[in-house]
């Protein structure tokens, strides 16, 4: 996801006055591109792809991936599945450590799905792990932590027990919400458990020193099972939001990959590093979220009229250079455990084949040329992103529209729109944590404000989530899923726009990147030359 913790922020910033541990000579650095700085290094309360790589280093969850995004044993080494599809037992490995050498046992994980449900810890993600019995009683306050459905009857062995079949557990369970967190640290340290010399952790990295808007840095942890495959022994996490200076630091040799390019760039980029430009598949949106709670934005024949206007081709492959591709659904076609997705207006033919229609919504809602709609478009700041407010105000101009931009980095935007903060429309952008139109459709559900800026609520759209949680059999649920995402459709709480592609940039010296349906790459399964 591309969606506050202070305490984390004001650490971060004194540690930035701090002197930069040495690094061994000779040792090898891999300089690895990432989207933006994290927001947190707390697994319960990230959001974020950005943070998802960091984290995907530092921890290990009872699942993981590798490098070609298949999903494979993590601390757990083997797992059975009930009859009903309702209990998943896991057992975990006797070789599991910490980094500080502790054993990872069975009541880490407990510890920490009940603190990443509980109410106070105010997860983002905590609606990813309803599926668990008794959690979305517990998030609410209605139920103790101790009621949720996951025990540990033995320090190797690990029980989840599901309200309803949830073909997708296993993938979940490689998300950075089902991380564990080292109970003692937590409650020795509190909020500061993330900072270098608190942080314990279970992954094939550790934390070594955090210097903000500059670079993380981990170094391969002794204690970890597989540690002797791991080849890499440090990784600098850069933030890379201005592309083209990423790219630029990039030829210069100062960095070994980055996760994201600029797309107007792509035709230039490809002349120049040639087969260096890895693109691949994706399995994410690129969305205008719109403020349902706010006038004009609350009626949905304005925000008809602004998808209308959209040329989603133009900005798919010659702005983006074919690094996206137009969307014109909420969750993007070939979803495991579905069906084609319903579609908005707009498709066929070109934007200005709408324009007369457009125009006529507009007019409906009380807009034209002596009363133009006015537009405040928030996004966060990338070159690709101030790219399309540019091509998006254009398209709207010619309806009369006006368009102003307010942008910010990208930790200040999401904080900015989780925390309630007033707007007209707003990028957003979602990448999807497993193969199922659950984890798109989940975002826009009543009470979701995390990650529902515009707060939508429609008790029809969550009436159909619901009886689709309930449902065993796969079409009939793929059926009431489909339903539901029509009325997204219907409405546009979130404008739909273009769908993502993974695209990179990898230095030659960096071998065992393979691109992937994930856009996982942990550094453990990578090795670097030179």
């Amino acid at each position: 996801m591309s969606l506050r913790r202070r305490d984390f922020v004001s650490g971060a910033a004194a540690l930035a006055a701090l002197p930069r541990p040495a690094r061994a000579v000779g040792t090898p650095l891999y300089r690895r591109g990432n989207d933006a700085d994290p927001e947190t290094l707390d697994p319960h309360r990230s959001s974020t792809v950005a943070e998802a790589h960091i984290l995907r280093d530092l921890f290990e969850g009872l699942l993981t991936y590798d490098n070609r995004g298949a999903i494979i044993p993590g601390a757990a080494e083997s797992w059975t599945i009930s009859d009903d599809r309702r209990t998943y037992t896991f057992r975990l490995r006797t070789e599991g450590r910490w980094s500080n050498g502790e054993p990872v046992e069975a009541g880490a994980f407990v510890y920490a799905l009940r603190r990443i449900l509980a109410p106070a810890t105010a997860a983002k993600y905590a609606e990813v792990l309803f599926p668990i019995r008794n959690a979305a009683a517990v998030n609410a306050g209605a139920m103790s932590p101790d009621q949720l459905g996951v025990t540990a009857p033995d320090p190797r062995t690990l029980v989840i027990a599901l309200d309803n079949p949830t073909p997708y557990l296993l993938e979940l369970l490689t998300h950075q919400t089902s991380l564990p967190v080292h109970p003692a640290s937590v409650e020795r340290f509190g909020d500061a458990f993330t900072r270098p010399g608190n942080l314990v952790s279970n992954g094939p990295y550790r934390l070594r020193d955090l210097v903000p808007n500059d670079r993380i840095t981990l170094v391969r942890n002794p204690h970890f099972h597989a540690v002797a495959e791991v080849a890499i022994p440090e990784v600098a996490f850069l933030p890379t939001p201005d592309l083209a200076s990423a790219v630029r630091r990039y030829a210069a040799g100062e960095i070994d990959s980055l996760a994201d390019l600029p797309g107007d760039q792509m035709a230039a980029l490809k002349r120049r590093f040639g087969d260096q430009v890895v693109l691949g598949p994706g399995l994410g949106l690129y969305a205008l979220a719109v403020n349902t709670r706010k006038a004009p934005f609350s009626d949905p024949r304005v925000r008809r009229a602004l998808s209308l206007a959209i040329d989603r081709p133009y900005l798919a492959e010659a702005l983006w250079g074919g690094t996206m591709s137009p969307a014109w659904s909420f969750c993007p076609p070939g979803l495991d455990n579905y069906r084609a997705p319903p579609e908005t207006e707009g498709r066929r033919g070109f934007p200005i084949d709408h324009e007369a229609e457009a125009r006529r919504l507009l007019a409906e809602a009380g807009f034209g040329p002596g009363r133009p709609l006015r537009v405040e478009y928030r996004f966060n700041t990338t070159d690709n992103n101030r790219n399309t407010a540019v091509a998006l105000a254009e398209m709207w101009r010619a309806l009369g529209i006006e368009t102003r931009f307010v942008y910010t980095d990208a930790k200040t935007h999401f904080a900015y729109l989780r925390d309630g903060g007033d707007f007209d429309i707003a990028r957003m952008s979602w990448i999807a944590d497993y193969s199922d139109p659950q984890n798109f459709l989940f975002l826009l559900r009543s009470g979701n404000d995390g990650m529902n800026p515009g707060r939508f609520a429609d008790p029809a759209y969550d009436a159909l989530l619901d009886a689709a949680a309930r449902e065993p059999d796969i079409t009939a649920r793929a059926d009431l899923l489909w339903r539901a995402e029509a009325i997204l459709m219907r409405d546009l709480p979130w404008i739909p726009v273009m769908h993502t592609r993974s695209k990179a940039l990898i230095s030659p010296r960096l071998h065992g990147y393979h691109p992937n349906l994930r856009n996982a790459a942990p550094t453990r399964f990578l090795r670097l030359e030179g």
